[in-house]
């Protein structure tokens, strides 16, 4: 891959330049996220107070506070096993180097050590399983919150996100959560008690052995923090890599007839092997300063053994200490340092866990939809009745899109909306509809500005069909009651047949049971949108809006849907927004938008007799841009 395209691919996921690492596209910009449909921008903030995810999780396991009592005595119950266990070694060894050694007592000291152990190993079980409860009851919460907040969030949140990273929040970002809240708490209570009282037994066994051990502890630890204070910082820029491998993963497969259809598959296997290497680039440095955790760990650990076995040697021959104590005290140092050790390696796994956890919360404390005014009304009955008065908006503060709109529309009334691609005709009905709100004028329904109308209720009172088709996964019965959930079978039937996809639904094998698979991959384009049609003919909404809806389908059944549309719309308010002109030459009015600007209203006739910019578009003197 040539320098200038890397260089466009960093610009375009600025996420690789958001830390200070050395990475596969080399230091570069850092452009913030930016508005627009398709936003790419993986640009990760700085890193949150761990204090503040550290206590964000644990909130998550309050629930289950009795269940976290009680691995808590597991774990103590584990631990204390496993220190009387190796405690027992001192008198065993000593009386076996004593003369006239007691057979028989020392197999009930065996016995009894045995069953020590059991106990422990009992313990231990019981706090894997009950954790493994807690951890995972705790993840349904996140999952739970987190689908539930991204159902609250704005459209401008999708509008400027990539949805491969929004997924990749559900999936490799909670799952390192849930492997640190699976293990990694235990271990880290485990480890505490474990070395609190290993000290308290060693201090008992022999004081001068234990200065000797504790004396190599701060050498541990100040390896340990060098290696974090790394670590920490590339397991971020891991998860952030991941995340954004995972989005261009997404959005190329969704995109796969466009990748065939411009022979644009070595490119794609370019761009995806440079955000491959580069992931696994940061997976290196990240994994490498975990791996070395390790041996740098066991490495200070025999160190310490090897001097604790020496004084302990020296102290046996010159002053006198038994052999089992020594026996039972070097194997305490072993178990003193490997919690330590242990700790020490699942930083890693607390790092990627953390560095997760903040990018699940980062979107938990995104801005939701703005809350209803206090005052805020239901329409009930909603007449249709919308007036746009002086509406002016922009996505941008300094880009106006929409200057000073005026139009109204009564039920009944069928207004087309047309004008060269980027006029404004979309952006008119994602403010009637509140997906983004105005920045002054006015838009009301039956003489109610849509400010103070309960957000639920005006969209419950609009159906939609867009050009862009969605289906989910279910029977074609299911996508068509998603526009009415209590409409009957009967209901589900007449919408389909008022947007004529009666005929070829009782074609299929099983008709109206036919199962979606893939957004409507065992569907024809035509069709998909004819099922959209229908989700929205069996919505009893006032409100009609069609965005470009016969797009998909040919002349024939477009002609057909015209006439089913007309019985739809007779009773309803209707916005259309149409490039093939012809579709719109029964509409009651015609609003001709230019730069966000109405510049030309009326009927067919009137618009054609003005010989205008409509006039122009509707005989192709120009072509719409």
């Amino acid at each position: 891959m040539d320098q200038a395209r890397k260089e466009r691919l960093i610009k375009k996921y600025a996420y690789a330049q958001q830390t200070d690492m050395p990475g596969a596209g080399g230091p570069g910009p850092r452009p913030g996220r930016g508005p627009g449909r398709g936003g790419r921008n993986m640009a990760v903030k700085k890193p949150e107070n761990s204090r503040q995810a550290v206590r964000r999780l644990f909130s998550y396991l309050e629930q289950d506070t009795g269940k976290l009592f009680l691995v808590f005595f597991c774990v103590i119950a584990g631990t204390v096993s496993m220190l009387a266990g190796s405690y027992m070694l001192r008198p065993i060894i000593n009386s076996l180097t004593e003369e006239g050694g007691n057979p028989q007592k020392l197999l009930h000291s065996l016995i009894l050590m045995a069953a020590v152990y059991a106990v422990g190993i009992l313990a231990q079980y019981f706090q894997q399983r009950i954790m493994i409860t807690v951890s995972q009851g705790a993840l349904e919460r996140i999952r739970n919150e987190l689908f539930c907040k991204v159902q609250r969030l704005p459209v401008r949140f999708y509008d400027t996100n990539n949805n491969g990273d929004i997924m990749s929040r559900f999936t490799n970002d909670l799952d390192a959560v849930g492997d640190m809240l699976n293990n990694t708490i235990v271990q880290i209570i485990s480890g505490v008690i474990n070395v609190t009282g290993t000290l308290c037994l060693m201090l008992y066994t022999n004081v001068w052995l234990t200065l000797v051990t504790v004396l190599m502890v701060p050498l541990m630890l100040k390896l340990a923090g060098m290696v974090m204070a790394r670590s920490r910082r590339f397991y971020k820029a891991q998860q952030a890599a991941l995340g954004t491998l995972n989005g261009y993963i997404e959005e190329t497969i969704t995109g796969q007839k466009v990748v065939k259809v411009f022979c644009h598959e070595e490119v794609a296997q370019e761009e995806f092997e440079f955000l491959n290497y580069d992931l696994r680039d940061k997976q290196i440095f990240a994994q490498f300063f975990g791996g070395i955790m390790g041996p740098v760990m066991n490495g200070s650990g025999q160190i310490s053994y090897s001097v604790t076995a020496i004084v302990g040697g020296i102290l046996c021959v010159l002053r006198g200490f038994d052999l089992g104590g020594l026996t039972v005290f070097v194997n305490y140092s072993r178990q003193f340092t490997r919690p330590i050790n242990e700790l020490s390696m699942q930083m890693n796994t607390v790092f990627s866990a953390l560095a997760g956890a903040e990018r699940v919360f980062r979107i938990m404390d995104e801005e939701p939809e703005a809350p209803d005014s206090p005052d805020a009304v239901t329409l009930d009955p909603c007449q249709g009745h919308v007036v746009l008065q002086d509406v002016t908006f922009g996505y941008n503060p300094d880009k106006v899109i929409l200057k000073k709109i005026s139009l109204y529309a009564k039920p009944g009334q069928k207004i087309a909306l047309v004008g060269s691609t980027g006029a404004g005709k979309t952006t008119i009905t994602n403010l009637i509809t509140r997906f983004y709100d105005i920045d002054s004028g006015s838009i009301t329904i039956d003489g109610v500005d849509i400010r103070n109308i309960k957000r639920d209720n005006l969209r419950s009172n609009i159906a939609m069909v867009l050009q862009d088709t969605h289906l989910f996964t279910g029977t074609i019965r299911e996508n068509i009651r998603y526009g009415r959930l209590d409409a009957t079978d009967e209901e589900v039937e007449e919408a389909a047949k008022l947007a004529s996809a009666h005929h070829f639904i009782r074609r299929l094998e099983h008709g109206y049971d036919t199962m979606i698979e893939g957004d409507g991959a065992n569907l024809s384009q035509g069709q998909r949108q004819l099922l959209n049609i229908a989700r929205a003919a069996i919505s009893k909404a006032p409100i009609l809006i069609l965005d470009e809806a016969t797009s998909s389908v040919d002349t024939r059944t477009e002609r057909h849907i015209e006439h089913g549309m007309d019985r739809l719309m007779a009773t309803r308010t209707t916005f259309v927004i149409a490039h093939r002109l012809s579709t719109v030459r029964n509409a009651n009015a015609i609003m001709v938008l230019e730069n966000g600007e109405i510049i030309e209203r009326g009927d067919h006739d009137e618009l054609l007799a003005m010989k205008g910019r409509y006039y122009e578009l509707y005989t192709g003197k120009t072509e719409l841009d």
